[in-house]
């Protein structure tokens, strides 16, 4: 038995969101996109194969609420690849379905 009052307390509200498949068929990833995805997946196969001898670093925010923020991150981040791509690999990791603190 389920008494409704103990539960959802903290729910305000409930938002449908798109499916994953309706959100591809919206947004479609251009060609470059695609090629980017493939060519950097093979770089991590070639790094955890040891074809690839540079360290892979996963490093992030836990995560992302300020797209402005988010892609200010992302730049600098790109920067600080390009210095130590010679001996590191940096994969940038967030999550972007955390709720904002209150």
């Amino acid at each position: 038995m389920t008494d409704t009052r103990l539960e959802d307390l903290s729910i305000e509200s409930i938002t449908p969101i798109i499916t994953p498949r309706a959100l591809k068929a919206k947004l479609p990833l251009s060609e470059n996109a695609v090629a980017t995805v493939i060519r950097e997946r093979q770089v991590v196969k070639d790094i955890l194969d040891r074809k690839d001898k540079r360290l892979m670093v996963v490093i992030g925010p836990c995560s992302i609420h300020d797209p402005e923020a988010a892609l200010e991150y992302g730049r600098r981040l790109k920067a600080l690849a390009e210095e130590v791509k010679d001996s590191l690999y940096l994969v940038m990791r967030v999550y972007f379905e955390k709720p904002a603190p209150p």
